[in-house]
């Protein structure tokens, strides 16, 4: 367990940067990483910039558990994937969930890929599977609705639809 480099609390937030070539590591706790990211004018002794800037990038993006619980909470309205599940996975659910949680991929996509829009390949045996498969995934899950809740009418006509999909989808 690492102290903070201003006082005895426990370091929760560690940074390395490289200055001159050189890795430069710091240790604060929250409270002195509020202090170094907004210092007073006379101590103006701390020389890293870049730090502080990326110490107020995370605590930009570290929103406070209320928050976190309710984007956790979120879920899309086609697969049912919660945005912790997709936390937990790693995996969206289905290619409506890029709409869905558009607000949170765009940073992480643009963090990983420097692009928010695909640029490549696209599968040519399905070139409209992506729009069938998501009405797939809808219609799968309205019929384990109907199914729990003993509408087998229902369910059997959404059992009717994803096979009369899927047989079009053959050719």
């Amino acid at each position: 367990m690492l102290k903070c480099q201003k006082c005895d609390r426990q370091a929760t937030f560690h940074i390395t940067d490289l200055i001159d070539g050189k890795p430069k590591e710091l240790h604060l706790c929250e409270d002195c990483a509020q202090k170094f990211l907004a210092p007073s004018a006379d101590d103006s002794s701390e020389v890293m910039p870049a730090m502080a800037g990326l110490l107020a990038q995370h605590l930009a993006v570290g929103e406070t558990a209320d928050q976190l619980a309710r984007l956790d909470q979120r879920r899309c309205p086609i697969c049912s994937i919660t945005y912790l599940e997709f936390r937990k996975q790693g995996r969206l659910g289905c290619p409506n969930d890029y709409e869905f949680f558009t607000q949170e991929l765009e940073p992480l996509l643009m963090n990983i890929h420097d692009q928010t829009h695909h640029i490549g390949k696209v599968p040519k045996r399905c070139p409209q599977g992506a729009d069938q498969q998501t009405q797939l995934i809808r219609l799968r899950r309205e019929m384990k609705e109907a199914i729990a809740s003993e509408n087998y009418e229902r369910a059997s006509q959404l059992r009717d639809e994803i096979r009369q999909i899927e047989a079009e989808s053959r050719g």
